[in-house]
């Protein structure tokens, strides 16, 4: 058989021992013992999985074999993109509680395969893998790689941007301080309720799949959004920040942990009956820098275009002098009763929605969009909400509007009116809220944030988006990936 494979997708290269069953056919029954080795390299099967494949190549010149193998090792060292030493942490409390056994028995073989060296903490307490990263030396890795879910990774993000902004003695309580970006590639490995992260920036969650891209040495660019209340920092989220609908869900679900992911399903259909609306303030910033919008079709795929005009304009910034603050640009003001406020750096794709919340928006082209949904019949919301899995557009509804923003600040109309005595305000708003929602019986008057799968409890935030902030051991979601056995020799580095 023929097989093309680029040297970039190589995993390792081996020397083999031949048994006497796999020689003793055919021609190599009447010759000397054949001397082989074996490549291993990524196979890329239907819907973004990536798999472990080999191919083994023998011949009875022993030092035409040693040659072979000598020169596609050189072939590899030259691939100075992939990492040789790893920080891992292990969340074994995360998803199903599974992570512990994903790591030993589908990535950690693969990273032994491709001589990767790792150092493994199992955390044993919340915030365990953030505060570690405040302490290790981490400039003797090339990666820390998070196994566990959307929560697992915002830990591990918080600790190295956190670790940056500490080194380069930048304070994360202004919200205007051009944060430092952090040149550490982040590695996930999905194990879950929804690994929304993994899916958006990868195309799957699958383990092995991860595991191959952190091999490779895939780097993907990502935005980060910083979240802060009276200068005061709160949180950063690469994916949902959402006030209303799912933050409610969130706030609910998070009483019912002991039914495991299924709880997201109760808790969504409960919150959904409630149908509670919230008023407030927004105020945003248009993207104006960035290309095209939230409903137009050109999704961001692997090798975007957008996200690189935005790379180029960053690094135009930083040759200039630093990232400038546009403070004189334009604010726009909404006012309104909302269902959902829905602030995604990413589409927020998952394997319950495939869409994602937003389909067309952008890992790292500096910019969120910004979903408001109005208050409308509880028919009319759950219209909204079925277009998400389907080829419709999701925003072409007239209580949907939708904005490419790089930032944006939000107010409850509770905090607004805090002049008023909050006893008669509660009262108030108690009666009007009844009369709107006869089957609910309690007086809400502020949603609670989801923010990347967290609680924030805060009715006034601002929020900044910092373009590629950070980098992910990926490449984006690729286009028409399928079975693809063999690759163009266009494409090829290396024929074998």
């Amino acid at each position: 058989d023929n097989y093309f494979v680029p040297t970039c997708e190589i995993i390792a290269v081996e020397e083999t021992e031949l048994n006497k069953k796999q020689h003793s056919t055919g021609k190599w029954q009447k010759m000397a013992k054949p001397h082989a080795f074996t490549v291993y390299y990524v196979k890329k099967a239907r819907n973004h999985r990536w798999r472990c494949s080999d191919v083994t190549f023998w011949c009875i010149d022993e030092h035409l074999c040693n040659q072979w193998i000598q020169a596609l090792k050189e072939l590899l060292e030259m691939q100075k993109s992939r990492p040789k030493h790893l920080l891992v942490y292990i969340n074994p409390y995360g998803g199903k509680r599974q992570g512990k056994r994903i790591y030993e028995q589908k990535v950690a073989p693969l990273f032994s395969l491709a001589s990767i060296s790792t150092d493994v903490v199992v955390t044993e307490h919340a915030n365990h893998a953030m505060d570690n990263l405040f302490e290790v030396n981490i400039n003797k890795y090339d990666g820390v790689v998070c196994v566990g879910g959307d929560g697992m990774f915002s830990e591990v993000m918080h600790g190295l941007i956190g670790r940056m902004q500490k080194d380069s003695g930048i304070d994360q309580n202004n919200p205007k301080a051009p944060l430092v970006q952090c040149n550490i590639r982040i590695g996930i490995i999905p194990a879950g309720s929804t690994d929304c992260v993994c899916y958006s920036t990868v195309g799957i969650s699958d383990p092995v799949t991860s595991a191959l891209h952190i091999i490779l040495g895939d780097c993907q660019p990502l935005d980060v959004s910083s979240v802060h209340h009276n200068n005061t920092f709160l949180k950063y989220y690469v994916s949902l920040l959402g006030y209303g609908f799912y933050g409610d869900i969130l706030k609910d679900s998070e009483k019912k942990r002991w039914m495991g992911p299924i709880r997201y399903d109760y808790s969504g259909f409960k919150t959904f009956l409630s149908h509670h609306y919230y008023e407030g303030t927004i105020s945003f910033q248009p993207a104006k820098h960035a290309l095209g919008s939230p409903r137009d079709k050109d999704r961001c795929r692997a090798g975007c275009y957008i996200c690189k005009k935005s790379e180029q304009r960053l690094v135009e910034q930083l040759k200039e002098g630093g990232l400038k603050q546009e403070e004189d640009e334009e604010w726009k003001v909404i006012k309104g009763k909302f269902l959902a406020i829905n602030a995604v750096n990413m589409s927020c794709a998952c394997s319950r929605c495939p869409k994602g919340l937003s389909p067309a928006a952008h890992l790292a082209d500096g910019s969120a969009d910004l979903i408001l949904v109005r208050k409308c019949s509880r028919f009319d919301f759950l219209r909204y909400l079925v277009r998400h899995k389907n080829q419709d557009d999701q925003f072409d509804f007239s209580f949907v509007d939708v904005y490419r923003v790089k930032g944006f600040q939000f107010t409850s109309k509770l905090l607004e009116d805090n002049e008023s005595n909050v006893t008669d305000l509660g009262k108030k708003r108690f009666g009007q809220f009844c009369r709107d929602h006869p089957v609910c019986c309690c007086n809400l008057t502020n949603s609670t944030w989801n923010c990347d799968g967290e609680t924030l409890d805060c009715s006034s935030i601002e929020v900044r988006v910092h373009c590629q902030l950070m980098k992910l051991f990926a490449r984006g979601i690729e286009e028409n990936s399928k079975d693809e056995a063999a690759y163009s020799q266009s494409s090829a580095e290396q024929l074998l």
